[in-house]
């Protein structure tokens, strides 16, 4: 039996950086599962769309597809936009969506990759605080979600961690880098916990240059850990199937 299709579900920007860097990831997670097709779809400003590429899917007379959202929280995009775009594929697919990509410890494990690519080392944590800056939500489960990894990487090791976001939100980003700054920090990182670049992350950036962080990461973009956990979840949406009657996986939608 044929592998079910692995579908991307990126938001899209205007930044022609975010495509670039999705498409990027989904090369990244290709070559770590060879054989597994794999295919990318944007909910707005950027092709194809999710639409497109589930009539595709179907006209090719593919029938199961795991549909992924690229997000790090459970908030709107994930619980309405996704769902409502899924209940308008074609009839023959078969289709279950994902949990979304957070929390996760690879995506700690990311955060930490691109700090020390930055220019830190292991060495400089216990005199490091840490902004875990994040695009904010108007979600309250997806805010205290953030706010519960940044209390479970404290304990890691960094001499302490503050959320921050750049929207919806507070603390910005700056403040926070300044909180920490008072707190005796002997330096202050800025590590976007976004996927690609873009205007809230610019947002960040800007933030953690006002205040004078000393390190601001890159975006976790298509980090080895982040390609990692999106075949994490494929596997765990294919053992989430129920064995159907006539022996084929049965996917139900999940939201």
């Amino acid at each position: 039996m044929r592998s079910p299709v692995l579908l991307v579900i990126a938001h899209g920007s205007r930044d022609p950086r975010h495509a670039a860097t999705v498409h990027a990831l989904v090369r990244r997670v290709r070559a770590m599962r060879p054989g597994l097709r794999v295919e990318t779809g944007f909910l707005d400003f950027n092709v194809p769309s999710v639409q497109g590429v589930l009539e595709k899917l179907a006209a090719e007379g593919v029938r199961d597809v795991v549909a992924l959202p690229l997000l790090l929280t459970r908030a709107f995009h994930a619980k309405a936009d996704i769902p409502a775009v899924l209940r308008d594929a074609p009839p023959q697919l078969r289709i279950r969506q994902t949990e979304v990509l957070g929390p996760s410890p690879l995506l700690l494990m990311a955060l930490e990759r691109r700090l020390y690519e930055a220019g830190l080392s292991p060495a400089d944590k216990s005199s490091t605080g840490v902004v875990l800056a994040s695009a904010g939500s108007t979600d309250p489960e997806a805010i205290a979600v953030i706010a519960a990894i940044a209390r479970e990487w404290r304990h890691t090791g960094w001499c302490a961690v503050r959320p921050a976001f750049a929207s919806a939100s507070l603390p910005r980003t700056e403040d926070a880098v300044r909180e920490l700054r008072a707190l005796g920090c002997e330096r202050v990182a800025v590590a976007p916990y976004v996927i690609a670049p873009g205007r809230l992350p610019d947002r960040i950036a800007t933030g953690a240059a006002e205040a004078g962080a000393d390190v601001l990461a890159e975006v976790l973009g298509p980090s080895p850990e982040l390609a990692a956990l999106l075949l994490h979840r494929y596997t765990a949406a294919l053992r989430a199937w129920r064995p159907a009657a006539s022996g084929l996986a049965l996917l139900d939608t999940a939201s």
